[in-house]
């Protein structure tokens, strides 16, 4: 990331309150819905909504979506924020403090991986092997996406595999772990959208498993209020929780893999006092995008930007700071 970017992270942590402090082992469900996931009976829509034609709506929660317990009094919103929508929550209570076109569906770029490394997770045994399939460094270059410098035959197991996923965001990654957890990619899409109807997210759809634009910019897409739930259930796996906080991993020459080393996409991690993820994306169409969570002072807080305007690589990480300074300086009550 460039120190300019990095500066204004640091400039926008500055003010806010509090000091860091240490995560919780067990968050509360940041998106709290009344009823469980199958009671919902809509479909998720047909295609994505236009974008660019509507503006960004603020909107307050709804009290009856509030679990029992302490109360944050939300006065004003936070200023500055150039992301086309997002949402922000109380991870222990489920608290929405603020939101902008909460149910508007929008590309969410590499955020997708979330969801890849989820899947990942729950199928267990993340200490196989997998060799790393050919075609994947035409895959990447054919999207111009992320890499991890991974080559085909290489063997690595599904662990560090994760880390090339959400660490650096490698597609190299996301290609070989759909590739094998699948079987297959299209296997292993249909698998995401079952399991996210499955969540709830009902208003999510992915055609690919890295959020890369295809077959066009905006097939794969997902709303602040379903990101915020999937970022929730992600975050209480304790492995997802390490990994996404993790700045830089190195992963020495072995046995039949190669020496890599990966750093952090999100300009958040080791910049922002207290932030622990969770997830970047960046495409054209989607903008910049975080999905992020931070803890303070004993409050842990989730939320998501998206389309942040491409105004340098720290774009989303800013909105997101904005929004976290506002919420980390609103009173509690009881």
């Amino acid at each position: 990331m460039r120190l300019s970017a990095r500066l204004i992270i640091a400039g926008l942590a500055v003010v806010a309150l509090g000091s860091a402090a240490g995560c919780s082992a067990s968050p509360g469900l940041a998106y709290a819905h009344a009823a469980g996931p199958s009671a919902h009976a809509t479909k998720a829509p047909a295609a994505l909504p236009s974008a660019s034609t509507s503006a960004p709506t603020t909107v307050q929660p709804q009290a009856a979506t509030v679990p029992a317990g302490p109360r944050i009094l939300v006065t004003g919103a936070p200023r500055g924020v150039k992301a086309k929508a997002g949402i922000i929550a109380d991870a222990a209570t489920g608290q929405v403090l603020w939101a902008s076109s909460p149910n508007e569906a929008r590309p969410i770029a590499s955020i997708t991986k979330v969801m890849t490394a989820y899947l990942v997770i729950q199928a267990g045994d993340v200490d196989r092997q997998i060799k790393v399939p050919g075609g994947v460094e035409d895959y990447v270059w054919k999207y111009g996406a992320t890499s991890d410098g991974l080559h085909p035959g290489e063997v690595l197991t599904a662990r560090q595999l994760l880390y090339g996923l959400l660490v650096q965001s490698g597609a190299d990654a996301a290609y070989t772990l759909a590739s094998a957890y699948g079987p297959g990619m299209n296997a292993f899409i249909a698998t995401m959208n079952a399991t996210a109807r499955q969540l709830g997210l009902l208003h999510t759809h992915f055609t690919s498993p890295d959020g890369l634009p295809y077959p066009t910019e905006t097939s794969t897409y997902s709303t602040p209020e379903d990101l915020l739930r999937l970022g929730e259930i992600a975050m209480q796996s304790p492995l997802f929780r390490q990994i996404v906080n993790t700045q830089v991993y190195v992963l020495k020459k072995g046995d039949g893999h190669d020496a890599h080393w990966w750093g952090t996409s999100n300009e958040l991690l080791g910049h922002y006092p207290g932030a622990i993820g969770i997830k970047t994306g960046f495409t054209d169409d989607a903008g910049h995008c975080l999905l992020f969570e931070a803890v303070r002072d004993g409050r842990t807080l989730i939320g998501v930007v998206l389309d942040s305007p491409p105004s340098g690589p720290g774009a989303g990480a800013q909105d997101a700071a904005r929004v976290l300074n506002w919420a980390f300086a609103l009173k509690q009550t009881g």
